[in-house]
């Protein structure tokens, strides 16, 4: 029998008006845990997400949306305090997810173009001009011949290249700021006292895609910080992991340059042949939030389908 979580516990998501947050928020108030959103969209894209949190409300759960920034000190102790004041004297934070996807997405130097291309020996090999061959190479590979990815048109990358401004602040955004937040309820003795505390991670936490230098360095920073939160918090009975995604369709992998070339990749890569879903990780969510999971403390787990142990494609 699935669980079905008390009435006094909440789940506090950092980035839940779209993909993982969202779907988490939705699979979490389907067991009965009460929900705080946080998110930061601008007014006509709040308007379009409303919808969806009036589902969750009609699950029957408790529903606090915010739409202030995550990563304003200030305005976090203002979330919290309408936290407090929608949780009353019992309810407790069971479960806090970090979703946050802000930050730079750029080369680190201007990039430098490759002889030799697998198009240009195409195109001459069959006696036809280059450009035709990334054409109808570019037409196929639109229309979903993932294997011709390589022939197609590259992706184009921002002019300007990262800065250190850029790294700072996306290792703040998309990974340090998890620590300000925890730091926080648990200073306000709101956590449960079996609590979860969940980061999001992806495989360019160890391999190099270009153009996500900043993000990756911010992946490896919350990943740090989760396994010394599973340590010294253990004693407050706070477990910390990590979820690392396989390629999913969500707004945050659409603002990365060359993602059709990443989804493609792993749909050939994925032993599922298909991407990964936002249910996918939200169920993984949801799991761990569960009292059968508190002897999972200070991972990350894969949630891609085998999308990482798969070797080279055929």
């Amino acid at each position: 029998m699935e669980a079905k979580f008390p009435a006094d516990w909440w789940g506090l998501i950092l980035g839940g008006s779209s993909g993982f947050g969202l779907a988490t928020a939705h699979k979490l108030a389907q067991h009965g845990m009460n929900l705080c959103i946080v998110h930061r969209d601008r007014r006509s894209v709040a308007r379009q997400v409303e919808p969806e949190f009036e589902k969750l409300r009609g699950t029957g759960v408790r529903v606090l949306t915010l739409n202030k920034s995550a990563l304003d000190a200030k305005l976090r102790e203002e979330i919290l305090d309408a936290l407090e004041g929608a949780m009353g004297e019992r309810g407790r934070v069971r479960t806090l997810l970090h979703s946050v996807a802000f930050g730079s997405l750029k080369l680190i130097a201007p990039e430098k173009p490759r002889r030799g291309s697998a198009g240009a020996a195409l195109a001459t090999e069959l006696g036809v001009d280059e450009a035709r061959v990334t054409e109808t190479s570019d037409a196929l590979f639109r229309e979903g011949a993932d294997a011709l990815a390589p022939l197609a048109n590259p992706p184009r990358y921002p002019e300007r290249c990262l800065d250190e401004d850029d790294l700072q602040h996306t290792i703040h955004a998309m990974g340090t700021s998890l620590l300000g937040w925890t730091q926080a309820l648990l200073q306000r003795g709101r956590f449960a006292s079996d609590a979860r505390i969940i980061g999001l991670t992806s495989e360019g936490n160890e391999v190099a895609w270009k153009g996500y230098a900043a993000v990756a360095a911010a992946k490896v920073a919350l990943e740090s910080i989760s396994r010394s939160m599973a340590v010294e918090l253990a004693p407050y009975g706070i477990r910390a992991n990590v979820i690392q995604a396989g390629i999913t369709e969500t707004p945050a992998l659409q603002a990365i340059p060359g993602n059709e070339h990443l989804k493609a990749q792993a749909r050939m890569r994925n032993p599922f042949g298909r991407l990964t879903t936002p249910k996918d990780v939200a169920d993984a969510v949801y799991l761990l939030s569960t009292d059968e999971a508190a002897w999972i403390n200070g991972v990350v787990l894969r949630v891609d389908g085998g999308e990482h142990i798969s070797g080279a494609t055929t």
